[in-house]
């Protein structure tokens, strides 16, 4: 067998160092952590916008209560200031005890 060595090339071939499993283990164990602590940080902060929205809901909810409440109050006092005015309702006779229809 006859090897020919051309100009500037070197004779001797330095074995390539790699780590070891230990060490690629370990590379591999906390990539998978990092992703894992990544995962959980997206779907609690998810979590936290659903909370958020659910209170806003509530509160939305509790104000659309509110204003219908203050639109039946609008309309009983609107009602009672329009009757105190009515002319109808000041020439009325007030309520009297008529009595009991006897056979």
């Amino acid at each position: 067998m006859s090897t020919s060595w051309s100009r500037n090339q070197n004779i001797v071939r330095h074995k390539a160092k790699s780590l070891g499993t230990i060490s690629n283990t370990m590379i591999v164990g906390m990539l998978v952590l990092i992703v894992g602590l990544i995962y959980v940080a997206q779907g609690t902060q998810a979590t936290n916008y659903d909370y958020e929205l659910s209170a806003i809901d509530d509160e939305i909810a509790e104000l659309e209560a509110r204003k219908e409440d203050l639109a039946v109050e609008k309309a009983r006092l609107t009602s009672i200031a329009s009757t105190e005015n009515s002319e109808v309702a000041n020439n009325m006779e007030s309520a009297t005890n008529s009595g009991f229809v006897t056979e």
